[in-house]
């Protein structure tokens, strides 16, 4: 049977170039990159290459970047670093967020009475910039927004530089989870002054179980592991060298050819969107996932006018693969 593979934004097949290059990371290069012999620095020296690699492509600096598990343990870091740390006292969010950030936040209300407060979406999922720009104006309190850059069901995209704005005018700081906007969108964080974003390698064709934070000022949180002074104290324990490799290479791919693909991608969206609408009267597209100029190309979201018991089963006993609805 033929496989159609539809759900890139839950996991991505992973590049041969990328596993290549992280099986020979795993025989070759086997050294604890905290060792101080020629095995340990050899492997400390993939390490700082692979985090040199990722911050060119990010436009930061290497020093700002910190290696994680995934996206889940980086916004935990952030957001629990922030508020233990960095000394928030609110966060302003959107119940559209991953749970990774939403049961995060209520984590922080429940210990450490942290007041949390969410800004209202409207019908298509987008983010009320005129109630932010009051919420930020009417508490004196510090503050930190947490807004994700893509949607990772509806495929929105947040409109980044007015939330920075607002934040930067206000004084608040400003977390977005970027799991799924990493490889689909241009992320420049020398001209848009987000504080925190976070990247999970397998969104982008790389292995699981290995991600990043981005700090612009790494001394506004606290480890959330501790037990040793890897990542500059930041990260305890032994970094995980074939995935952070893999994750610099699967970056390297994808921008190689950066504009080409996503054009590809929005050019299939719209063949696909094309399709259903002329096959299906009647179906309707949720959030902006239909609007080419407001999504990201590599998600759509769609609602049929009539129910279909066990859909997604059937779908997968023909051979398609679909979601329905945020696999995290």
């Amino acid at each position: 049977m033929q496989i159609t593979y539809l759900d890139n934004a839950a996991t991505t097949p992973v590049f041969p170039e990328v596993v290549n290059l992280t099986a020979q990371t795993l025989t070759e290069n086997y050294g604890n990159p905290s060792s101080t012999h020629q095995i340990g620095r050899k492997a400390r020296a993939a390490i700082e290459s692979a985090r040199k690699n990722i911050a060119g492509f990010l436009n930061c600096s290497p020093a700002q970047l910190v290696f994680t598990s995934g996206g889940t343990e980086a916004n935990n870091m952030v957001l629990r670093g922030a508020v233990i740390h960095g000394g928030i006292e609110r966060i302003i969010t959107g119940k559209l967020e991953h749970h990774a950030v939403l049961n995060t936040v209520s984590k922080l209300r429940k210990q450490f009475n942290t007041e949390v407060v969410f800004v209202d979406h409207n019908q298509y999922g987008e983010i009320n910039l005129q109630q932010l720009k009051q919420l930020l104006e009417g508490s004196a309190k510090k503050t930190l927004v947490s807004l994700m850059w893509v949607n990772n069901e509806l495929g929105n995209v947040l409109d980044v530089r007015a939330v920075s704005k607002l934040c930067a005018v206000n004084g608040a700081l400003f977390h977005s989870d970027t799991v799924q906007a990493i490889g689909h969108c241009a992320i420049d964080l020398k001209n848009i002054p987000v504080d925190f974003i976070v990247g999970s390698a397998h969104k982008f064709h790389g292995p699981k179980g290995v991600g990043f934070a981005y700090l612009r000022t790494p001394n506004q949180i606290a480890p959330l592991l501790t037990g040793g002074e890897q990542e500059k104290g930041l990260r305890a324990g032994t970094e995980n060298v074939p995935g952070i490799a893999g994750m610099a290479k699967a970056l390297e791919i994808v921008a190689s050819d950066f504009e080409n693909v996503n054009a590809d991608l929005f050019g299939l969206k719209q063949y696909t969107i094309q399709k259903l609408k002329a096959n299906i009267p009647g179906i309707q597209f949720n959030g902006l996932s239909a609007d080419i100029k407001k999504s990201a190309p590599h998600i759509l979201n769609v609602r049929l006018p009539d129910a279909v018991p066990m859909l997604l089963f059937k779908l997968d006993m023909q051979g398609i693969a679909v979601s329905g609805g945020s696999a995290c």
